[in-house]
């Protein structure tokens, strides 16, 4: 009985021993793990801890830490992932975190990951594993870790994909590996669309390269993260021409990564496959200067219909009141004596008349304000029809659709532009549509007869040219557009691991101005490229003299007043009207006379 006691007491105390030890390694652990989820707090602060698990050992830490923590126990979360961005993800085991909800995955893409290892998994897996999701952030801890002290950190660009770190090294855990790309390929393509884009043979490598505002950008992100340009020209089927929007489908089915060009936005249900806005501009149309006044519609140009009433109206008060002042009766005004008053068709005229030789000073005012109104009326239409044939004046300009309906001119675009004009309900029976290719050959052109929309980045180009022809030929109309405000994005690969520092490199870019001096340098790329000549597309002007068909409506006033004065004339050299109605009784009587002679 004795011995069995002892053996019993030995056994108790054996296995509070391993009770105590077992206690004191979960201890050690979590000690350690806390002060490693400080030192990760340290080197790149994090405001949320995302944690994976069913059976998570490390709840203590919850309240030890002085960040929020969000538990995930069946590995995926059913909403969108609506948390800061400043996450960091701890796996309680490997594969824990099997997250199917893909807006969750793209934020989540880039954060930090540690993963706590049970059993013999390796490391080497572990990356392997990750390396496939794209998610490259990746440390790993063993259950050894309080006593080896030793993180495991996944690692991209070099032959073995994790290195050893000890704590106590100083060495960061995490590396922003994408920062240097040891020569890596980034699979892109070009629309070769200037002044976006525009391509060059390099002198020194023969390779082709690319400049412009978003060519460069490209170009210098390449060079920053030590990474290659890999073109996929493959993509390009029978040398056709690709567009934006075969580039931004290349990118949205992961064929590409970086696409060189601008983003289609239009039509599309999310934003994932385009980065962050790069420039903001509008979207409008450039039209040929409004046409001037021809030389033969001056004359009638000057001749405002309000005046002539006005100045009828006066003419007429003045011709009644030089009648009644002179006869001193009412009985002499007629509609032939007021209209064809000889005194005030020579004043109004600014021609001399006969003054009479009875006057007084009631006719003598009158008189005075005959002459001042014709002094009034020939200074200014001579003053109009002197600053008209100078310069004649413009048309309107265009201020929306019904007047481009109106106007000589058609509109022409390409066929992803229509999708804009059925959006604004805008008809499209006098509208060329012509393909990607075709339609930015014909706005080099400069055609006068047709309007071409362009955005405002485009246009910078288009009117720095305009600049070396002998005058302006478009202007840029604002006033009606396709959209007043158009974002210009990259297409981006739509799991891309290093969005954020292509992101921040495109800010920092357009910060510190070299984006707008691109923007000011691309026509004269253009220009180094052979992508466009120095010839003048002004057309010649046809109106810059005047020819006699422009005098049409000078000749036509000048014989009209010819021959109602000389019809005037002959009236009044002729016998008063009852001569003719003498002759009108004798020529009846002599036909009633032969009438009855026949008879």
């Amino acid at each position: 009985m004795v011995w069995l006691i002892i053996i019993l007491f030995c056994l108790g105390n054996s296995s509070s021993q391993i009770l105590d030890v077992t206690n004191n390694s979960h201890l050690d652990f979590d000690y350690r793990l806390f002060g490693l989820l400080q030192r990760l707090q340290v080197e790149k602060s994090y405001d949320t801890l995302l944690v994976y698990g069913e059976d998570c050992a490390i709840p203590s830490l919850f309240e030890r830490l002085q960040v929020p923590a969000v538990l995930v126990s069946s590995g995926s979360t059913n909403f969108d992932w609506n948390f800061s961005s400043l996450t960091l993800i701890l796996s309680c085991n490997f594969q824990d975190e099997r997250e199917e909800n893909y807006r969750t995955l793209m934020k989540l893409q880039t954060s930090r990951r540690l993963i706590l290892l049970k059993g013999h998994i390796k490391p080497e897996s572990v990356c392997d594993f990750y390396s496939k999701k794209e998610q490259h952030n990746v440390a790993m801890v063993k259950e050894n870790f309080y006593q080896l002290e030793v993180v495991y950190s996944c690692r991209l660009f070099q032959d073995q994909n994790y290195e050893k770190l000890n704590l106590f090294d100083g060495k960061s855990i995490y590396k922003d590996q994408f920062r240097n790309m040891h020569g890596a390929p980034i699979r892109t393509l070009s629309d070769k669309e200037p002044p976006r884009t525009i391509p060059y043979i390099d002198s020194k490598t023969g390779e082709e390269k690319f400049k412009g505002y978003v060519g460069m950008l490209i170009s210098q992100f390449v060079k920053k993260v030590n990474a290659t340009m890999q073109i996929r020209e493959d993509l390009i089927k029978d040398d056709e021409e690709v567009s934006f929007v075969d580039i931004t489908n290349f990118t949205s089915n992961d064929i590409l990564d970086i696409g060189i060009c601008e983003a289609r936005t239009l039509e599309m249900s999310n934003y994932d496959a385009i980065s962050y806005p790069y420039l903001m501009s509008s979207y409008c149309f450039m039209a040929p200067l409004p046409d001037s006044l021809p030389f033969s519609d001056v004359y009638m140009a000057i001749v405002a219909p309000s005046i002539l009433i006005m100045f009828l109206i006066i003419f007429c008060i003045c011709s009644v009141l030089i009648i009644y002042i002179q006869e001193r009766s009412y009985r002499s005004l007629t509609i032939r004596s007021v209209l064809m008053n000889d005194i005030c068709l020579r004043g109004f005229l600014a021609q001399p008349f006969p003054f009479p030789r009875q006057y007084n000073r009631k006719l003598k005012l009158i008189f005075m304000l005959v002459c001042f109104s014709s002094l009034i009326s020939t200074t200014m239409y001579t003053a109009y029809l002197q600053a008209f044939l100078w310069g004649p004046p413009i048309e309107p300009r265009l201020t929306s659709f019904d007047d481009v309906k109106k106007s000589r001119y058609t509109m022409a675009i390409n066929i992803y532009e229509r999708e804009f004009l059925e959006a604004l309900n805008v008809s499209l029976e006098d509208v060329e549509i012509y393909d990607y290719g075709k339609f930015s050959k014909l706005r080099s052109t400069f055609n006068t007869n047709y309007l071409f929309p362009v955005t405002a980045l485009q246009w910078f180009t288009i009117n720095e040219e305009q600049k070396l022809f002998k005058y302006k030929i478009f202007y840029y109309c604002d006033a009606f557009c396709l959209n007043q405000f158009d974002i210009l994005s990259i297409p981006l690969r739509r799991h891309l691991p290093y969005r954020d520092i292509f992101e921040e490199h495109m800010l920092l870019q357009k910060e510190f101005g070299l984006t707008k001096y691109w923007i000011d340098q691309s026509y004269r790329d253009m220009i180094r490229a052979n992508l466009t000549t120095f010839k003048d597309f002004s057309p010649l002007l046809e109106n810059d003299y005047i020819e006699v068909h422009n005098l049409y409506w000078v000749f036509t006033m000048y014989f009209v007043g010819m021959g109602m004065g000389l019809c005037f004339f002959i009236l009044e050299i002729l016998r008063p009207l009852r001569y003719w109605r003498n002759c009108k009784i004798k020529c009846e009587y002599c036909y009633a006379f032969l009438k009855n002679f026949a008879k």
